[in-house]
């Protein structure tokens, strides 16, 4: 069984407080308190709330962030993300 295509989903009715570390992709549709360090992707769902900083390979938005994003690849933003913060990509 391949890891691959891993995805780790934390539910719209999940609060953490501390750092999520993944070597694969995380799904948030919660809330987080602290840093997300992902080696996959980071998808952050319309009722995603961060405070913290996000570092993955790429980072795409729909919810809130106030913190510092960071992607080795691209950050994509759609139309109902909220960032307060720096961001730095290669791509937006």
């Amino acid at each position: 069984m391949s890891n691959e295509n891993h995805e780790s989903v934390i539910g719209s009715d999940v609060e953490i407080i501390g750092t999520i570390k993944s070597n694969g992709t995380v799904r948030l549709d919660g809330k987080l308190e602290g840093e997300l360090l992902c080696g996959g992707n980071a998808i952050l769902g319309k009722s995603a709330q961060v405070k913290g900083n996000v570092t993955a390979t790429s980072v795409t938005i729909e919810g809130k962030i106030n913190g510092n994003i960071l992607a080795k690849d691209k950050i994509e933003m759609k139309a109902t993300a909220t960032v307060n913060g720096d961001i730095k990509a290669r791509r937006l």
